[in-house]
């Protein structure tokens, strides 16, 4: 069974990586298993940013490498968070102060369109010359309020019409099935086995 590191250390976002990509049966191993250190997100894109942590992971532990960039964009605010979502309220991680503070920067909105990126790398070792990139855009909006226990980040105020509710009111396998991680992820299965079969 192939290694590959998971260039990550959010915890939940690891399990929802395992769970999505569970049927390729791979070993896939936490980037804290290797290093303490993180990569430096400096790119302006979701892209570059992917591709910044894939190469970090990938040469400090020798392994071939996933990683994703993922993020909240609200066209509202100019596309606030953007790829500064995890740190949107100044401390990286800081789900409820950064969900606070997009409530109240969209008090006023009568727009409340969003949309989660995310865009996902995988590299078969650092100087990898052909990188298969996936990509995936989940529709929403924004509620009012925080509803729901389930998921992390954006999610109790990422509300979906289709389905009168959060995204953190979402079962984890409705999730899986419908995010913008999974839709991604989808994607970059259908690459793996593509590149698998054909020995690239």
């Amino acid at each position: 069974m192939q290694e590959i590191i998971l260039a990550s250390n959010n915890r939940k976002k690891i399990v929802e990586l395992h769970q999505i990509l569970a049927p390729l049966q791979l070993n896939l191993l936490p980037q804290a298993q290797f290093f303490a250190q993180e990569a430096d997100e400096s790119a302006t894109t979701f892209i570059e940013n992917a591709l910044i942590k894939a190469r970090h992971a990938s040469k400090l532990s020798t392994l071939p490498a996933i990683a994703d960039d993922s993020g909240l964009v609200v066209p509202a605010l100019n596309g606030a968070p953007g790829i500064y979502s995890a740190r949107y309220a100044g401390e990286h991680g800081n789900d409820q102060a950064n969900n606070a503070k997009l409530l109240h920067a969209m008090a006023e909105q009568t727009d409340r369109r969003a949309y989660f990126v995310c865009v996902i790398v995988y590299l078969r070792h650092p100087q990898d010359p052909l990188p298969l990139i996936a990509q995936g855009i989940w529709h929403g909006s924004i509620a009012h309020q925080p509803q729901g226990e389930n998921g992390f980040g954006y999610d109790p105020i990422f509300w979906l019409d289709s389905h009168q509710q959060t995204a953190a009111q979402l079962a984890d396998n409705e999730k899986n099935h419908l995010s913008h991680r999974a839709q991604a992820l989808a994607s970059l299965q259908q690459q793996l086995q593509t590149f698998t079969s054909a020995k690239i």
